[in-house]
C-alpha cells in the first residue's frame, strides 16, 4: 500500500453534480457505442459485407458489434488501475474523449467498395477502441457518483449513469431515425455516416463537463489516510475474487439488451421483413419509459434492498423474452411496441437501475473501480455477443427464435442465482463496504 501524502480530503459529497455528471457523460458515450449497434443491424452487412449472401452478412456485421465487447475485458484492467490508482476522474475524462474520436473516424471510413477487405478491418479496429473506452466508462462514473452519495441513496444517485445510458440509447436510435427513411441508395452511401460525425461534439462537451468534477470524497480519504493499493488489481483478486466472479454472473442480464437492441431490430427488419422505421421506436419509446423507471426502482432499492428488486427485474426479463421476439414473428406491430416497452423500459429497468450500487458496493474503495469494470466487462463481453450466437441459433432461414428466446432466459438465471446468493448492502456504511463481514449499522444513515 502506498503511503504517499495526498491534499486533504472533502468532507462532503457533492451528489448531485457527480451525478449530472455521470448522466451527461454516459448519454454522450453511449450515444456513440449504440448508433453502431443500429448501424451493425440495418446498413453495414451492405456498406462493408456486400459480397457475402444477405445472412451471412448480416451474421458478419453483428459479429463486428461484440467485437466492441471483446475489447472491455483487457480495458477493464487497464482502466481499473489507473481508477483506483490515480483517481476516477481520469479514468472519465479518457473515455469520453476515446469514444468520441473512435466514433467519428467510423463516419469517414471507406466502404468495402472503395477499399476492398481494408474497410471491414478498419471498422474492427474502431470497434475495438470504442470497447476499450467503454470498458472504464460506466464502472468510472459508477464510482464517482456512489463514492459522492449518501449512504442512504446510493442506488438512487449511481442509477443517474445508466440512465444516461438510456438516454444516449434514445439519441442513437433516434438519429437513425430520420436516416433510415432515406431512400436505399442514399441511406447506403452517406446517409449512415451522419450519426457517426454527429459524435463530434463528444469530444468537447464530454471533456469539458468531466474535466470540472471533484475527485470523491471517499477516495480521497482513504488516498490521506490508509493509503491506495499499488496494483489494485491483485489486491483485486487476492482479497476480492469471490465479488468479482459474482459480478461476471450476474452481469450476464446485459444479454436481453443486446439481444433487444441488436439481434431482434435485425430479426425484425432482416428476417421478419418488418419496416425498420416502426422498430426504431420501439427502442426510442422504451429507453423513454426507462428514464423514468430507472430512478424509482433505485430508489425501491434504497427502501427495500437491492436483491428484491434485481431478482424480479430478472425474471421478468426471462419471461418477457419469449413474448417480444414472438410478437416480432408474428408481425403483430401492437404487442411488439406493448411487450418491448414493458419488457425493456420497466421490467429491465428493475435489474439496470440497481446493478450501479449493487455490484460497487461489494468492494472496498481501494478495488472498486477495477472490481467493477473487470466484473461487468467479462460478464459484457459474454453478453456482447449473443445476437451473434443467436443470429447462429436461428436457423438457417433465421426464424427459429425461441432457441434465442431459451438462451436468453438461461443468462436471466445465472443472474437471479449469482444475485441471490450476494449479501444485502444497501443499509452497509460507505467505509464499511467490501469489508469481511460487512455488517449493517445498528441504524439507518440519514441523508448529508
Amino acid at each position: 500500500m502506498s503511503t504517499e501524502p495526498a491534499e486533504s480530503p472533502t468532507v462532503h459529497g457533492k451528489p448531485r453534480q457527480a451525478a449530472v455528471a455521470a448522466w451527461i457523460g454516459s448519454a454522450l458515450e453511449y450515444y456513440d457505442f449504440f448508433i453502431y449497434g443500429t448501424a451493425a443491424a440495418l446498413v453495414f452487412n451492405k456498406v462493408f459485407f456486400p459480397d457475402s449472401d444477405p445472412a451471412t452478412g448480416t451474421l458478419l456485421a453483428v459479429a463486428t458489434y461484440g467485437v466492441g465487447y471483446a475489447a472491455r475485458p483487457i480495458g477493464a484492467f487497464f482502466l481499473g488501475h489507473v481508477g483506483d490508482r490515480f483517481g476516477r476522474k481520469k479514468v472519465l475524462v479518457f473515455t469520453v474523449v476515446l469514444m468520441g474520436i473512435a466514433t467519428f473516424l467510423v463516419g469517414c471510413l471507406p466502404t468495402y467498395a472503395q477499399a476492398g477487405v481494408l474497410a471491414p478491418v478498419l471498422l474492427v479496429v474502431l470497434r475495438l477502441l470504442q470497447g476499450l473506452s467503454a470498458s472504464g466508462e460506466q464502472a468510472g462514473a459508477n464510482s464517482m457518483s456512489l463514492e459522492h452519495a449518501p449512504p442512504n441513496r446510493r442506488a438512487y444517485y449511481t442509477s443517474y449513469t445508466l440512465s444516461g445510458t438510456q438516454a444516449g440509447q434514445i439519441l442513437g436510435t433516434a438519429a437513425f431515425l430520420p436516416v433510415a427513411a432515406l431512400p436505399e441508395d442514399a441511406l447506403l452511401s452517406w446517409g449512415w455516416r451522419i450519426p457517426f460525425w454527429a459524435s463530434a461534439i463528444v469530444v468537447v462537451v464530454g471533456y469539458v463537463i468531466r474535466r470540472r468534477l471533484d475527485e470523491t470524497p471517499v477516495f480521497a480519504r482513504q488516498a490521506a489516510t490508509a493509503g491506495l493499493a499499488r496494483l489494485p488489481v491483485v489486491e483485486l483478486f487476492r482479497d476480492h475474487w469471490r465479488a468479482v466472479l459474482r459480478v461476471i454472473c450476474a452481469s450476464l442480464i446485459a444479454t436481453v439488451s443486446t439481444i433487444f437492441t441488436v439481434y431482434a431490430l435485425s430479426f425484425a427488419v432482416n428476417t421478419v421483413g418488418l419496416d425498420r422505421t416502426p422498430m426504431l421506436w420501439v427502442g426510442v419509446l422504451a429507453n423513454v419509459v426507462a428514464l423514468a423507471a430507472l430512478p424509482l426502482c433505485a430508489t425501491l432499492a434504497d427502501r427495500v434492498g437491492r436483491k428484491p428488486v434485481f431478482i424480479t427485474g430478472s425474471l421478468g426479463c426471462a419471461v418477457l423474452m419469449f413474448g417480444y421476439l414472438g410478437a416480432i414473428a408474428a408481425g403483430n406491430y401492437v404487442l411488439i411496441f406493448v411487450v418491448g416497452i414493458v419488457m425493456f423500459g420497466v421490467v429491465y429497468s428493475a435489474t439496470n437501475g440497481i446493478w450501479p450500487a449493487f455490484y460497487g458496493e461489494m468492494f472496498s474503495t481501494q478495488v472498486r473501480l477495477s472490481g467493477m469494470a473487470i466484473g461487468t466487462q467479462i460478464g459484457f463481453a459474454i453478453a456482447g455477443f449473443s445476437p451473434t450466437i443467436a443470429a447462429a441459433l436461428d436457423g438457417e432461414d433465421g426464424t427459429s427464435w425461441v432457441p434465442v428466446a431459451v438462451l436468453t432466459a438461461v443468462f436471466c438465471l445465472v443472474n437471479v442465482l449469482a444475485v441471490a446468493s450476494g449479501r444485502e448492502t444497501y443499509r452497509v456504511p460507505t467505509e464499511q463496504l467490501g469489508s469481511e463481514p460487512a455488517a449493517p449499522s445498528a441504524a439507518r444513515p440519514v441523508t448529508a
